[in-house]
């Protein structure tokens, strides 16, 4: 799978990638694909969309994995190293900053009118990436219900992220037509790979037990909620974003929905994948706990445990793309959980659009329901005018995301100069 690209070649297209890649997911994707397919050649359409199809099969943020992919079919393993890392390393750095600002300055008043402007504008980046995943998944009337389904038991039930993904796959499966066509052979795995597969799982789960024997409570739960985060979470990041949001805030208790709904503001500020909101939230759970120490660590755990099985499952699938795509039960399964995850990350949407919307949001049992009740009092017209003006730069005037943020911050902090 190696070619004749060198590693300094990798380094700066890989890097310039990590360095510009604002946006969320299709936007990075789209990157990628000027880089590597229509700038350096380094991959042809077809190799990039099968790569592509190979990752939105995986857990975890697809776009990081398929920058990983990339460069192990450039380079190996050290070139999926490589390229992974320079995805991610940029927009790490970043968040570090931003969460140790954020956790000495975000109860300031001027931190708060900023932070609106960048909210609103975040209330149209997921609505977009609603729109986009919608009209790509329900092209059916079962996939259509069974997003409404999704939808309704996460926002009005809480089922748990993990119990929808499997029941979807389950329905998936079971609704798969025999085919008479087999699928390709594996092939066989070499005794090095195996042995290089191992040592990815004991060092990506090596963390939990020696959290565990040392006592550090704090730091275990969170590698172990962040462990369990990079095997449930298909759909790619704003899937992973609603699972988060519901069980930090709700079940954890590590922050309030506040500070929820600044991480994930915040987030879409910075290079790389919004995963990196895992990052924030470590961040401000560990700064409460052990100062900036304590939110260095919690940072380093959170990354360790988001992304180091990224590398495990490319590193583990690579080689079986062909196969594994020409599977319908798998094919079946991905996209009744893609359906299912339209309705979740339309969960998120509403969730996020509320809080941000509304200064009081409580929650109301109506039967079996519970149900969010924005109090009417609390409504932010100046945030209502916000999101209409970061929706006319992102839609009809088609500007990025970079400077819809920083115009729509601007007029926030102008708004609140009034």
């Amino acid at each position: 799978m190696q070619s004749d690209t060198s590693f300094p070649q990798l380094f700066w297209i890989f890097g310039r990638i990590g360095l510009l890649s604002f946006g969320g997911p299709a936007a990075q994707i789209g990157l990628m694909h000027r880089s590597l397919v229509d700038e350096q050649k380094w991959l042809s359409e077809e190799q990039f969309l099968r790569a592509l199809s190979f990752c939105m099969l995986l857990p975890g943020p697809e776009a990081m994995q398929l920058a990983t992919y990339a460069g192990w079919r450039l380079r190996g393993i050290w070139g999926g190293l490589l390229g992974g890392l320079l995805f991610v390393l940029p927009g790490a750095m970043v968040i570090a900053a931003l969460a140790l600002l954020y956790a000495e300055f975000g109860n300031r008043p001027e931190t708060d009118v900023l932070l609106q402007g960048v909210k609103a504008c975040v209330v149209v980046i997921v609505l977009q990436a609603l729109l986009r995943l919608s009209q790509k998944t329900l092209t059916s009337q079962a996939s259509f219900w069974l997003a409404a389904l999704s939808f309704l038991l996460i926002f009005a039930f809480s089922l748990p992220f993990p119990v929808i993904i499997a029941g979807a796959a389950i329905y998936g499966v079971l609704g798969t037509k025999p085919t008479d066509q087999p699928a390709p052979e594996l092939p066989q795995a070499h005794p090095t790979r195996k042995r290089i597969l191992l040592l990815w799982a004991v060092l990506w789960l090596l963390p939990l037990p020696v959290l565990f024997l040392t006592g550090q409570t704090l730091l275990f739960d969170l590698a172990a909620f962040f462990a369990k985060l990079a095997v449930v979470t298909f759909g790619g990041a704003y899937a992973v974003l609603a699972y988060m949001a519901q069980d930090v805030v709700q079940h954890h208790g590590w922050l309030s929905t506040t500070q929820m709904v600044d991480a994930l503001g915040l987030a879409e500020t910075t290079p790389g994948p919004l995963i990196l909101v895992t990052q924030f939230v470590a961040m401000l759970t560990g700064h409460s706990n052990g100062g900036v120490a304590g939110a260095m660590i919690a940072g380093v755990i959170a990354l360790w445990m988001t992304f180091v099985p990224c590398f495990l499952w490319i590193f583990a699938g690579a080689p079986y793309v062909e196969n594994l795509l020409h599977r319908p039960r798998l094919n079946n399964a991905l996209s009744a959980i893609t359906a299912a995850v339209v309705g979740v990350i339309l969960n998120l949407s509403l969730w996020f659009a509320l809080h941000v919307l509304f200064g009081t949001v409580t929650m109301a049992e109506f039967g079996l329901a519970t149900l969010p009740v924005p109090d009417p009092a609390s409504f932010h017209l100046e945030t209502l005018v916000l999101i209409a003006f970061a929706g006319l730069l992102l839609g009809r005037l088609k500007r990025g995301v970079p400077l819809t943020l920083l115009c729509t911050a601007a007029l926030s902090w102008g708004i609140g100069q009034i």
